[in-house]
Parts: C-alpha cells; structure tokens; sequence
C-alpha cells in the first residue's frame, strides 16, 4: 500500500470516526449510565456485596442450565476488557485529552457498571439454547426476542445491525489493533520483526479458539487473575515509590477535567468537550460497558437467575477501569514523560521503564501488553463467533476462525492509525442498537430486579 493511499484511507476513516464518536453518542452512553443508576436505585453499590458471593461460588448450582460457572464468565468478559484498553488505551486518552480525559474515564467506569448489570441480565432473560445445549445469547437475541412481539421489522434489523458490527469490531478492535500493538512493543524494545509477532499470536490463538467457550473460560479462569494480579503490583511498585506526587497528580486530572487549559503545561490546549469525549470514548473501548459484547460471554454462565449474572458483570468497569486504569494513568503522569511526543503503548512503556529502570522496566510493560492481548483476542474471537452464528448459522464457523485469525496476522503488520479508527467505528455502531434494545427493554429488566432482590430478602 503506498503512502498516499494509506493516508487516503486513515484521513477518510477519522472522518467518519468523528461522525461516530461525537458528543450525541458520548450523551448517550453516559446518560443511560446515569440513567440506570438512578431508576436501580444504585444497583452497582446496592448490589456489591452480593455480587462477591457469587462470584466466589456461594449460590452455584451445577445443575442450572449453561456452560460455565460465573466466575469463569467474568474471567472471559474481563479477559477482553482487561487488556490494551488499559495500558494503549488509557495512553490514547491522555495524549488526545490530556490528564483530565482520565477523570472522566473513572466517572464513565462507576455509572458504566449499572449499564453493565442491564446489559448481562438482559442476556440471560432472553438467552436461547441450540440443540446441542449451547447457549446462544447477547444484545442480538434479547432484541429479537424481547422486542419482536412488539416492534417486528425494527427489532430483526438492529438485531442483524447489532451482529454484523460486532463481527467487524471483533476483528478491528479485539484482533487487530491487540496484535499491532504487541508488535509495536517487541519490535521496539526487541527488534522482533512484525510479521513473525503477527503469526506467533495467530497460531496460539487458532490453538485455543476451535476449542469453543469451555476451553477459553478454562484459559482465560487461569490467566486473567495473574496476569491483573503483576500489572496492579507493578503498578504499585511505581506509584508507591513517587508516594509524595499522588496527591499532585490527583489534583491534576481533576482540575484539568473541567479546565484543561489551567492546569498548565502538556495539559494545556485542549477543550473540555474534547477532553470529555477521549475519556468516555476509551473507558467504553476499555471496560466495554455499553457495547454490548460482554454479554455474549456472561450469556454461557450456569444459572436460573439472571439478576446473579448481572450483579457478577457490575464488576467488570470497576476492575477494569476505576482501578486499573487509573493506576496506568498515575504512573504515566508521574514519569513526566511529555505524552504528545509519545502514543500509544510505548508511552505507558517508557513510563514503566523511567520509573523502574533495568530489567525489570524494559520486559514489564512487553510482557504485560502480551498477556493481555492475547487474552482479548480469545475473548473477541468468542464474541465474532457468536455474531456470525447469528447472522449465518452453524455453517462457516470455522471459516470464521480462520479468517479471525489471519486478521491477527494483517493487526501486526499494518498501520496504528487506521486499525485505530476502523475500531473505533465499529464499537461505537455497536452502542446504537444496544441502547436502544435497553432503553425499550428497562420495564422488564426493572420487574426482574425487583423480583430477586424482594426474593433474596
């Protein structure tokens, strides 16, 4: 590809990016957020404590209908939130909307979590079983199912709409834009040629994928819990270690989410819609909430009750992005690194390194940025798969995994930006159908709620 089609192609890609990802979608996103945390009376803070016990097992039952235990399912979802968003991502944010873009990030994680529990216990009210007891479930079958009584037509086209992007989104941002920056990473700090960083992840990941569900949940149940275990500790490391700047640094992303321009310095420049805008856009690229693909992995969970599995998602953005994003932006910020020369992955990177110089600076941030996309990429395979299936049927599956895993290849290889923005599109064409289907399905899931919480009393 020359470079002037390929600037043809970023330039054309930013564009429609900006139709996308404008302050309607922005208002949208966050307003259902803030929507569900007042008509749910503060489910994500009612429901905490609740939410721990099942996770940890207190109300299994290996009787109930799926494919595998919560935990499991909550392992799957964060293994494809846990990722790049949170060392790539929360680098984009900063260098496009400065320090106060991660304010803004955590506030979009805490009101993301009521989004997330409508979203995951609306999958298992309206989740199907195939013949062969699989479950089949997400955004598009509780919008078919839940709303063709009632709107026909329009519920089997947002449906359709809401699977046909995901399938894109899974090889854009769950394939290709992990594997680019791995290779980005390695070549950088190792000098590994893209192409066989490319191929690598292609290959393990085929390995795992033509396994189904049960054996990513068994993967992802092992890797998620160590590899977020490392990166918090490390985190830590660093952020302990320059103890006496948190409270400046806190000051900082406060002062410069609603002035950006007054916190002076790097902060400088830039707009407070701006700012906004990159902090929701990546807390959703991030933690998902919204989106609607986590609840195609919470829809294979083992259970009668779908307000358990809901309560078990809320988890997910405060995990994901309140912790360990902000941990990510602290150390960042504390590096003093001047996050306009530097994007992406290699400023998280070099952050780690100036902080912690030697060994352990150089192969952190490499490692870390491995695990973590090779996860995702187990995970968005899984979302893809069950999009496809909805769109075409059994036939072609595995088409689709061999063609998701030459995507891998083509991330490693190709270009930052447009991976950037064609990701960025087709996560953000996710959001419309999905928050139409919980807007005109909130009646029911509140009568759910109501219903186990007066049942668990």
């Amino acid at each position: 590809m020359t470079p002037t089609l390929l600037d043809s192609v970023n330039n054309f890609l930013n564009i429609v990016v900006g139709y996308v990802w404008n302050i309607p979608l922005v208002v949208a996103l966050a307003g259902t957020g803030v929507l569900m945390t007042l008509l749910l009376k503060g489910i994500q803070f009612r429901g905490f404590k609740h939410a721990l016990q099942i996770v940890m097992g207190k109300f299994d039952d290996h009787d109930d209908p799926g494919e595998i235990s919560h935990f499991q399912a909550l392992c799957t979802a964060l293994s494809a939130t846990v990722g790049l968003g949170n060392i790539a991502g929360v680098a984009v944010a900063i260098s496009m909307g400065g320090p106060g873009a991660v304010f803004w990030m955590a506030m979009a994680g805490i009101i993301g979590m009521a989004t997330k529990y409508a979203e995951c216990t609306l999958a298992i009210m309206y989740r199907n079983f195939d013949s062969n007891g699989t479950a089949l479930g997400g955004p598009m079958y509780y919008i078919k199912n839940g709303l063709s009584e009632k709107y026909g037509k329009l519920a089997s086209f947002l449906a359709a709409f809401f699977a046909f992007a995901c399938v894109c989104g899974a090889l854009g941002a769950g394939n290709m834009f992990q594997t680019n920056q791995v290779a980005s990473i390695l070549h950088s700090n190792f000098q590994l040629p893209a192409w066989i960083t490319g191929l690598t992840l292609a290959i393990a990941t085929g390995v795992v994928i033509i396994g189904g569900i049960q054996r990513i949940g068994s993967v992802t149940s092992k890797l998620v819990p160590f590899m977020g275990a490392v990166y918090v500790l490390g985190s830590l490391w660093v952020i302990l270690a320059n103890y006496d700047r948190i409270p400046e640094m806190f000051s900082l992303i406060f002062t410069s989410a609603f002035n950006p321009s007054a916190a002076g310095g790097g902060a400088a420049g830039f707009a407070v819609s701006t700012v906004i805008i990159q902090g929701v856009r990546r807390a959703c690229f991030s933690n998902e909430a919204g989106l609607g693909s986590s609840p195609i992995a919470h829809s294979a969970a083992s259970t009668k009750e779908p307000v358990r599995e809901g309560l078990v998602s809320l988890l997910e953005p405060l995990i994901d992005t309140v912790l360990i994003c902000t941990m990510t932006a602290l150390v960042i910020l504390i590096s003093g690194i001047d996050y306009h020369q530097v994007k992406g992955v290699e400023l998280t990177a070099q952050a780690f390194s100036s902080a912690i110089p030697g060994f352990f600076g150089e192969y952190f941030i490499p490692v870390a940025v491995l695990l973590f996309a090779y996860s995702t990429l187990l995970s968005w395979s899984y979302y893809g798969e069950k999009a496809f299936n909805y769109l075409f049927g059994n036939k072609g599956l595995l088409a689709y995994k061999l063609i998701f895993c030459v995507f891998a290849f083509i991330g490693a290889t190709w270009h930052i930006s447009p991976v950037l923005s064609f990701s960025d599109i087709m996560l953000g064409l996710m959001v419309i159908p999905n928050l139409i289907g919980l807007a005109l399905l909130f009646p029911k899931l509140k009568q759910e709620t109501v219903r186990y919480f007066t049942q668990l009393k």
